[in-house]
């Protein structure tokens, strides 16, 4: 290691001097650790542009973590609003130093439903781990790693190359597909309020600053180059709303500038438009970026990434066959910008329409330098409250021609927007739509979302139709959408699955899935073997995808052991949802009183087992963006009988991170040993634990006042009247766990009846909000923990072959 034990500033400045000496490292760049710009021999007039912008860590560091730090760092602060960026974002150590280009990750900045208000530093939150799978994936291709000394050739020869130092300064930025987005927001505080526009007004029909700022941006002499935008810059005034009468006159909208062009004109001499024209088309088909973010939010739109447009488009000419653009009319009724038609040969047979008219000019525009469609063809339309009789005749006598409706490919991106509650969301009442109205009795709580409000339209009014569309499992698998499932039946012909987080603005871990049906056949969907693609597009395997009735759900198969609050030893909660997003919501706790909504089940002498058993179901298999949307299902008899799956559920219950018991909030029945294993200085308040592991605790049918078992011969399975026998694997997570409470034990003026969350704060604490942190300053308990930890894996790992064999999963 060529920088050995030496503090982080002080590694600053050797990098500094050793590397980077013909630049200027000296500029404050927010919370960046360290910047490189190029020197300037005098004060420049304008905003100096950065080359690096990187993470500094003293010793040897994972570059991986240091890079996603540095992007939560910058999007925390909103750095690129208030200053340009960075050819490169870096990080680097006492060993190391690697890069990767800033457009590889300038659109994480851009994702909605992200918190950024997290600390960057701390690597155990979600959004961290959001963030650096994001970048993991950038990096293992993009990234360039030098060895300070072995590599320094290669290094010095890399900055020679990609930092230019030949220049005076920068006299004018120019603008390209990474910094577009930053120059948007410095337009926004500097040229938007001197423009005589009623914001707020505007944006309610559909007006937003972004196309202004098209329209200044591809300019020059203050003229606007590309004539199909909505909006136009005419030399010292926009124009907009250009429209053409019956008759035959020209009318347009005008707005002028407030102060005599003065910001305006003070604002573009500092940057050199247009943009070279090879960015012109990325420009104008991402004005999506450049939507506020309470619209994106409200219509749910996502840019289709172009590796899906040309795989969907291969799944097509499978199923209709090589000359099926020539065979059949293709309509994208939510086709925004209109990048899910690229690649489409046959521009007399294709429609696209929008609710929005900017976006009916962006796709006009893109006619105009080239894309594949008609302007005739392309036009506004609401489908989900527009009447069928405002298409053009065209597309018409399509839809009212029930042969040539066969013909029909309604190829759709669907909005995924889902009305929220909170008015801060922006989704308030975006449900609210004709078709929710109409389609009412069928949709049911799944008309919440507006994608499912799209296929209830396509699946009823345009019956006969192929509907090629891209959307979430929910309505093959949700129980919330079995009523449309059983109102609408088409045929499910092919289906492929893709991460979600491929889609812009979409950072949750689940499949999307392309699937193609045929509604000319009324066939219920059961089953269908999907193809899945990693997130590069290569093909990773098949799964299967099925559909379930409400009582085939574990949720109602656990309801049936509902007890209450009589004899109670804990509540478990996350009763709610049978798939995988919703098993973080699934612990154990001293009683429903803790919570403000309660979704759960009281557990007693009576259902420990099974309880125990649907928490180790739900906990054991690490939810993944493919599995995300599986579901849970009640299983078949093969569990009841198995009395080492049961052992090993109780252990993994008892030892699990997500077993809250608190001694504080009433009697703790949930210690696993006696008061003599773990030395304790005074007597248990409650013995049931070690007492049921024993096989002395009372019958199940006793408990109940049942004439017989729930289950006939099986009481003493799981009543507490048989000692449990543990497997190896449950056995070495109960002597870890008695290593822990016997170091707890041993410590001073500890709490006789603590529990495992007990113990764990006591050596780990609480942060300044409360929340137990992540590790003690004791390592003789971190290594305690970590044993437990790590049997409990194990364990874990030995219980999920039988939550297939046992039925709770299909693969």
């Amino acid at each position: 290691m060529k920088y050995p034990s030496i503090r982080e500033e002080e590694l600053k400045n050797r990098v500094k001097t050793d590397y980077f000496h013909l630049y200027d490292c000296q500029p404050i760049i927010g919370n960046v650790d360290f910047c490189v710009q190029v020197r300037q021999t005098s004060p420049s007039l304008f905003e100096q542009e950065s080359l690096l912008w990187a993470e500094a860590k003293q010793g040897k560091s994972d570059v991986y973590a240091s890079l996603a730090q540095l992007v939560l760092t910058i999007g925390k602060a909103r750095t690129f609003d208030r200053h340009l960026p960075p050819s490169f974002l870096g990080a680097f150590d006492g060993e190391k130093i690697a890069f990767v280009p800033y457009a590889e990750v300038s659109e994480l900045f851009y994702i909605n439903d992200f918190n950024w208000n997290v600390t960057p530093s701390n690597h155990a939150t979600r959004e961290f781990g959001l963030v650096l799978d994001r970048v993991k994936a950038i990096l293992d291709s993009e990234a360039l790693i030098y060895i300070f000394g072995k590599d320094d050739r290669e290094l010095e020869q890399f900055i020679r190359q990609n930092f230019a130092v030949t220049k005076l300064g920068i006299q004018k930025t120019r603008i390209d597909k990474s910094n577009f987005m930053v120059i948007y927001n410095k337009w926004l505080a500097e040229v938007k309020p001197a423009i005589g526009v009623d914001w707020d007004k505007a944006k309610r029909v559909g007006i937003i600053d972004g196309d202004f700022y098209l329209a200044d941006l591809l300019a020059e002499e203050n003229e606007t180059l590309r004539e199909k935008l909505f909006v136009l810059l005419k030399r010292d005034h926009y124009e907009l709303d250009r429209v053409t009468e019956d008759s035959g006159l020209f009318r347009s909208s005008r707005t002028d500038f407030k102060d005599k062009q003065i910001a305006h004109n003070q604002f573009w001499n500092r940057y050199h438009r247009p943009p070279r024209e090879e960015y012109w088309e990325y420009i104008v088909e991402r004005r999506d970026l450049l939507v506020p973010q309470d619209v994106r939010e409200r219509k749910g739109s996502f840019f289709t990434p172009q590796q899906w447009v040309a795989l969907s488009q291969q799944y097509l000419t499978k199923v209709l066959g090589l000359d099926w653009q020539d065979e059949y009319y293709v309509w994208d009724c939510a086709a925004g910008t209109g990048n899910l038609l690229a690649g489409l040969t046959n521009k007399y047979n294709i429609w696209a329409s929008t609710l929005d008219k900017a976006d009916v000019e962006v796709m006009r525009d893109r006619i105009q330098n080239g894309a594949n469609l008609l302007e005739s063809h392309v036009f506004q339309f609401d489908f989900l409250n527009d009447d069928f009789t405002k298409l053009p005749e065209g597309l018409q006598e399509i839809i009212n021609n029930k042969e040539k409706r066969k013909k029909l490919v309604v190829y759709i991106n669907p909005p995924y927007a889902e009305v929220a509650s909170k008015a801060e969301k922006g989704k308030v009442g975006v449900n609210l739509t004709a078709v929710h109205t109409r389609f009412q009795s069928i949709l049911g709580t799944a008309g919440r979302e507006l994608f499912t409000q799209f296929l209830a339209r396509i699946f009823v009014d345009l019956e006969g139709a192929i509907v090629a569309e891209f959307s979430k499992l929910k309505l093959l698998q949700g129980s919330a959408f079995l009523k449309l499932r059983n109102a609408c039946e088409p045929s499910l012909v092919s289906m492929f699955l893709v991460p979600a987080n491929t889609f812009d603005n979409v950072t949750g871990q689940f499949p999307i899935g392309f699937k193609i049906w045929d509604t000319k056949i009324q066939s219920a969907f059961r089953f269908i073997e999907a193809d899945v693609y990693d997130d590069k597009g290569g093909p990773l395997m098949k799964k299967g995808i099925s559909t379930y009735t409400k009582k085939q759900y574990i949720n109602s198969w656990i309801s049936l052991f509902k007890s209450n609050e009589n004899e109670a030893i804990g509540f478990m909660d996350g009763i709610n949802g049978n798939d995988f997003q919703h098993n973080n919501i699934v612990y154990v706790l001293n009683s429903k009183n803790q919570l403000p909504n309660p979704r759960g089940i009281w557990i007693n002498r009576a259902n420990l087992t099974p309880v125990s058993v649907y928490f180790a179901v739900r906990r054991c298999i690490e939810a993944t963006w493919l599995n995300d949307r599986d579901q849970f299902l009640a299983p078949n008899d093969g569990w009841k009988t198995d009395l080492e799956f049961h052992a090993d559920c109780l252990v993994y219950t008892l030892f699990h991170m997500q077993n809250r018991i608190e001694a504080a909030e009433g009697i703790n029945h949930w210690i696993p040993f006696s008061e003599t294993q773990v030395e304790a200085r005074d007597k248990f308040g409650s013995d049931f634990m070690s007492r049921y592991l024993a096989g002395k605790a009372s019958s199940i049918t006793k408990l109940l006042g049942n004439t017989k078992p729930l289950f006939e011969g099986l009481d003493e399975a799981y009543g507490g009247q048989r000692p449990m026998v543990f497997s190896a694997t449950a056995q070495a997570v109960y002597d870890a766990g008695l290593v822990l409470w016997c170091y707890y034990h041993a410590q001073e003026g500890v709490d006789v009846n603590a529990s495992l969350y007990d113990i764990r704060a006591h050596f780990q604490g609480r942060n300044e909000g409360g929340k137990m942190n992540n590790k003690s300053a004791d390592e003789v308990y971190n290594a305690h923990i970590a044993a437990l930890r790590q049997a409990l894996k194990l364990l874990a790992e030995k219980i999920a072959p039988k939550v297939y064999e046992h039925g709770f999963l299909i693969t």
